[in-house]
């Protein structure tokens, strides 16, 4: 069953949801804004098992299953951990009817549904996800040791699997590139990556040598060391806003910049 969402706003975007009854969403911990009263919300440390947002049952396999299902969700909960995500999840589901919820991301900027068919995964960065349907499964994917690492934002992505929907959100404005119609790669600041299709290969790259224009490359450049790399041929969706560009704004207008004039390198990150 199709998830029927609109994305209504502007400058801070939300996505408004309309259940069938019975029809599961979930969403990220502090992405709910409103509902209807005949959906119901309940939250849960274990993510979408993929059977319609239903948790398995214990019964099968008596207590060994229950042990499965135990070990499974504090999986589950140590990646995102790890990975520095909420650690619950919040669903709803309609009762009686028609219901309605509302989700949004937590920065100025755009959101955006995905339709996955099974065929194909999608990956996105951290933060990024914002509410899913029941039968799509939240997952966490590493960008690989050192390469992703060295990036920074590029270590810790989401991904996403299964069929049905899933909205994410980023900073600024989106565009929707493909690295194929640009000689099949691209290479980007690392936090203005929002999503990509599985297919896509993901990496990090040093931006020049460790000669003279490499150094000012990197401390006057504002990029600091790396560039995010995306080749292949695949959908990728980049941001107009980065995470780190906002907090240098703000901390700018507060008389509290600590960027000064050496760019990226020794920038402060927020956080």
């Amino acid at each position: 069953m199709t998830l029927q969402q609109e994305i209504v706003g502007n400058a801070m975007q939300m996505a408004v949801v309309n259940l069938h009854p019975g029809q599961t969403v979930y969403c990220e911990a502090g992405k709910f804004l409103f509902k209807t009263t005949n959906v119901t919300m309940e939250t849960r440390l274990s993510g979408p098992s993929g059977n319609g947002g239903q948790q398995q049952s214990g019964s099968g396999g008596g207590m060994g299953g229950m042990l499965r299902q135990a070990m499974g969700t504090a999986m589950q909960v140590g990646q995102r951990m790890l990975a520095g995500e909420s650690l619950a999840f919040q669903y709803f589901t309609s009762q009686g009817g028609e219901g309605t919820v509302g989700f949004a991301g937590v920065l100025p900027g755009e959101m955006r549904a995905l339709e996955l068919d099974g065929t194909r995964a999608w990956f996105a960065e951290k933060d990024a996800f914002v509410a899913a349907e029941s039968t799509v499964d939240f997952g966490i994917a590493f960008a690989g040791g050192r390469t992703g690492m060295s990036g920074g934002e590029g270590f810790i992505l989401e991904k996403f699997t299964g069929h049905g929907t899933v909205i994410i959100a980023g900073a600024g404005n989106f565009i929707d590139l493909n690295p194929a119609d640009f000689g099949g790669r691209i290479e980007v600041d690392t936090g203005c990556v929002v999503a990509f299709e599985e297919g896509i290969q993901y990496g990090v790259q040093r931006i020049g040598g460790l000669n003279r224009q490499g150094i000012m490359n990197a401390v006057f450049g504002g990029e600091g060391l790396s560039l995010a790399t995306l080749e292949g041929n695949g959908r990728v969706i980049l941001q107009s806003l980065t995470i780190e560009s906002l907090a240098n704004a703000l901390k700018k207008a507060q008389g509290g910049d600590k960027q000064g004039p050496t760019g990226g390198l020794f920038s402060t990150h927020a956080g």
